[in-house]
């Protein structure tokens, strides 16, 4: 765990820092938000940022989110600026630590930012396998290419595999490669020097530089443009990038951990990937299997997050119903985990009672899920499909999940394992046919 705490040393941040190193995490200071920026620039990483509320909080996360820097942030202060500490929570901080430091707090706001990155629950055979194996190559150096659908837990794997490395103790940096344009996924990667372009107004380390000695996971690598697979090749064999406006190489010492929800080899064929990059980065495979896969995980997974998101909001922790359970253990969850995550955390919020029962088990919409307590085997489900194109089968599914996702086109991508591109390629050859198409909802922000 590294924190970085952002303020005038003083007697209660001092304080705050010796209590996070008694629970194993590194602390680093700096004075002011400018302070704080450089040296996350430098990378100098953090897993989570400790700030003065008497800092410019809402400045701080727009200078984040602009310069695409994710690490949560928590506001500290005097127990009587109740204020101030309101202002701190509106303007994007997800906690707030009333100073002096309470130890169990502390505790319970680093022990929330580390298990936030950790959520391995497994209880089905299929899933135990992948963990077996991962286990099995951890300690080697090799590359690592993890497959699956959108939301199945690849990133939860590769944190696995580095928690179980030789790297453990340095850092893990993981990069979108879908979320950040293509003319910036270069310098997000490589890093650039002041002035190299547009908006350049610092030198900047990237991705790798940051994960030097540990771990760089590049999620969702198919999504990269075939020309900057290029300079990622080259990195990976010699071991060094090139900033961008940058005059000499700089070396570099990574593992790399790279996921894709595509056939990457299909790619391939298509043109869209380079071969000789897949080698170098397949050298070993760890295929995630979708939820519907592992029955066994979907109650294991359920019970956790009612747990996990109890604590979070501040409520009693309550069992779940038998009539909930049978709905959560029938439902195709298409969205994987990540679907299965948000419906417990509604559940947590909507339940009454002592119990969650089968009435707050609802999708984002608020309809009910009740049906799936009965839900059609899927020999039926295959009747229903006879006499179908498969283009209209393909039809059919998107709209229904776009539907499923109140028109939130980014989500329903990844439920269907998709890129964005393609989705709405499909939805402007629904439209010409004259085909109704939900209209866009609310799209989710990438971190």
């Amino acid at each position: 765990m590294r924190l970085l705490i952002i303020g005038a040393q003083s007697s209660e941040l001092s304080t705050a820092a010796k209590m996070a190193m008694d629970r194993g995490a590194r602390v680093a200071f700096a004075p002011d938000l400018n302070s704080a920026l450089a040296a996350l620039r430098k990378g100098q990483g953090a897993d989570l940022l400790m700030v003065d509320v008497r800092q410019d909080i809402k400045g701080l996360i727009e200078a984040l989110a602009a310069e695409r820097i994710a690490a949560p942030v928590v506001a500290c202060g005097v127990k009587s600026d109740a204020d101030a500490a309101v202002a701190a929570i509106r303007a994007g901080a997800k906690e707030y630590i009333p100073l002096p430091p309470d130890a169990d707090l502390i505790a319970a706001v680093l022990e929330a930012v580390a298990e936030e990155a950790s959520d391995m629950i497994a209880a089905d055979p299929a899933m135990m396998k992948i963990i077996s194996l991962a286990n099995k190559i951890a300690p080697s150096e090799a590359s690592i290419m993890i497959t699956g659908e959108s939301g199945a837990g690849k990133e939860v794997i590769a944190k696995h595999v580095h928690a179980k490395s030789k790297r453990a103790n340095k850092p893990f940096i993981s990069i979108n490669c879908a979320a950040i344009p293509e003319n910036l996924l270069e310098s997000e990667l490589f890093g650039h020097e002041k002035g190299a372009f547009t908006g350049a107004v610092a030198r900047r380390i990237g991705k790798f530089e940051e994960a030097d000695g540990g771990t760089l996971l590049l999620d969702e690598i198919s999504e990269m443009d075939v020309r900057l697979q290029a300079k990622l090749l080259r990195v990976l064999q010699e071991r060094v990038v090139d900033r961008v406006g940058g005059s000499k190489p700089v070396k570099v010492d990574i593992r790399i951990i790279a996921t894709s929800n595509r056939n990457l080899a299909d790619d391939v064929k298509n043109g869209t990937f380079r071969e000789d990059l897949l080698f170098r980065l397949n050298v070993v495979n760890l295929d995630v299997p979708p939820l519907r896969q592992r029955p066994l995980d979907v109650l294991a997974l359920a019970k956790h997050f009612s747990k996990k998101y109890a604590i979070l909001n501040g409520v009693p922790e309550r069992p779940i119903t038998e009539a909930a359970q049978r709905i959560i253990a029938a439902s195709p969850w298409p969205g994987n985990v990540r679907e299965l995550e948000n419906a417990m955390h509604r559940a947590v919020l909507l339940a009454g009672g002592d119990e969650i029962d089968a009435d707050a088990i609802r999708p984002p919409d608020g309809s009910t899920m009740r049906h799936f307590a009965a839900a059609p085997d899927s020999e039926h489900i295959a009747e229903t499909m006879v006499g179908q194109t498969v283009a209209q089968v393909e039809q059919d599914l998107i709209l229904k999940t776009l539907d499923h996702c109140v028109g939130n086109r980014t989500h329903a991508a990844n439920i269907l394992g998709i890129s964005i591109r393609t989705l709405r390629n499909k939805l402007k050859l629904y439209t010409d046919e004259g085909v109704a198409v939900p209209a866009p909802g609310a799209e989710r922000q990438s971190a």
